[in-house]
């Protein structure tokens, strides 16, 4: 068996954990055995951490694969997948590790799943290195739903660096396949709303702050847009633990959403983080694409297996994206191309992401 196994380098491109959910999601879905050597090679810490082996536990629980070198600081793995089954399903990271990145590994696998899936999530919720739990369900679902598949996203609690002690609840039903997408239209701004929370020790008076940071900076790009974003103190019994930070979304006529977001932390001024999220909205709105930094690698998995071309236009390519691409046409069919868009004014910095996809098909649907 192991002259078949798929060898995958995780030490090369972004060389972090991304490379690892991507490849044992695809490894998953299409029944490839596994070996991923030099994990996070390039980190300070390399090695696998609590939250890379939670996601590698939960994909081999969801398809009751087999999972060998699964153990904190592991630079390799391999991995023999099974057959992918629905249900419940836990993965805890018994840190603040992202409960988003954990939902970015399993989704697509339950999509293919043979009935339909609940998987709760705990770590972090709004933590350093990776989307917050407000950007996935206030950018990313709208947006990967276009796939032309639904989920639902329940945050039972917060949870928040150091600690952890979040949890969301993630319910969803298989599919037959995946439709392609197609964003290639910015059209204007028409909205820009946020939130701006504290939890725990902190007073309001700092998500205050934080929004009205935010709008000013804003107002003096964008001033014609009334910009609503709420300061919120999370409920006692909603939140582990003590955090601070601030999403701001912009809304397109065509129905794009781009956002920023900062989180607080200790010795960080509150209008910084304001400002920090401020300036990273406006970033992504000048490069002229359609869909923020953020958002162009999350895409990518699900471009590769849907059924048809997917075309999204972006802002300059990120290093997360490439490594994105690399490891999904090494894995699938897929075939992705880049290019420079070339209706744009020449000042901006707009890229055309297109992707013939492989068209995985459900085998249990």
């Amino acid at each position: 068996m192991d002259g078949d196994r798929v060898e995958i380098d995780g030490g090369i491109m972004e060389g972090g954990g991304q490379i690892l959910r991507v490849s044992t999601a695809l490894s998953c879905l299409l029944g490839l055995p596994l070996r991923v050597r030099r994990i996070r090679a390039g980190r300070s810490q390399p090695g696998l951490r609590p939250q890379h082996l939670s996601g590698l536990e939960i994909i081999r629980d969801l398809c009751e694969g087999k999972l060998e070198g699964g153990e904190i600081g592991s630079t390799e793995i391999t991995f023999t997948p099974g057959k992918i089954k629905g249900g419940t399903h836990i993965a805890d990271t018994k840190t603040a590790g992202s409960v988003c990145l954990l939902m970015q590994v399993a989704m697509p696998c339950v999509l293919f799943a043979a009935s339909p899936s609940e998987l709760h999530l705990k770590g972090g919720t709004n933590a350093e290195m990776a989307p917050q739990i407000d950007y996935t369900v206030m950018v990313f679902k709208p947006i990967v739903e276009k796939f032309n598949f639904t989920f639902n996203c329940d945050i039972k609690k917060r949870g928040y660096y150091p600690q952890g002690g979040g949890e969301v609840v993630v319910q969803m039903s298989p599919v037959k396949e995946l439709s392609p997408i197609n964003l290639t239209e910015r059209g204007t701004v028409t909205k820009i709303y946020g939130r701006a929370f504290v939890a725990g020790a902190l007073p309001i008076k700092l998500a205050k702050d934080m929004a009205a940071a935010a709008v000013r900076c804003i107002r003096k790009e964008i001033r014609d847009l009334y910009i609503n974003i709420q300061p919120v103190r999370e409920p006692d019994d909603q939140a582990f633990g003590t955090g601070s930070g601030i999403i701001v979304v912009a809304e397109t006529s065509t129905g794009c959403l781009l956002a920023g977001s900062s989180l607080g932390k200790r010795g960080k001024n509150s209008d910084k983080v304001g400002i920090e999220a401020a300036e990273i909205l406006l970033r992504n709105l000048k490069h002229g694409g359609t869909v923020d930094d953020s958002l162009q690698d999350q895409l990518i998995v699900f471009m590769a297996l849907a059924k048809g071309v997917s075309r999204v236009k972006s802002g300059p390519i990120t290093l997360h994206t490439q490594t994105a691409i690399h490891f999904a046409e090494q894995l699938t069919k897929a075939k992705f191309t880049v290019t420079k868009s070339e209706e744009e004014d020449p000042s901006k910095d707009t890229y055309v992401i297109e992707c013939q996809g492989m068209g995985m098909i459900n085998p249990n649907l």
